[in-house]
């Protein structure tokens, strides 16, 4: 099985939820992720983060859609770490 455990993400968001709400609610989207948020730029209305997840196995579609229910959207995936953890017998 391939499973992404990192990925890092260009976000644009609003100021509100600030960036802890913001980052507990990309936790939440799994069991066991790890949320690292850092603000690039803040303009008027928006913010621009980069965000830094971890987890065993992420579930990309449910980051995406806990960013976009916030107001955010996803502008680029920056880097990705996947893992193939497929046993051989």
């Amino acid at each position: 099985m391939v499973n992404v455990k990192r990925i890092v993400l260009d976000v644009l968001k609003p100021h509100q939820p600030n960036a802890l709400d913001f980052s507990q609610a990309i936790t939440q989207a799994g069991i066991d992720y790890r949320v690292k948020l850092v603000v690039i730029d803040v303009d008027e209305n928006t913010e621009t983060v980069q965000v830094e997840l971890k987890g065993n196995a992420i579930n990309f579609n449910a980051v995406q859609s806990a960013i976009t229910n916030m107001g955010g959207s996803i502008h680029s995936i920056d880097e990705v770490e996947v893992h193939n953890e497929t046993m051989v017998n």
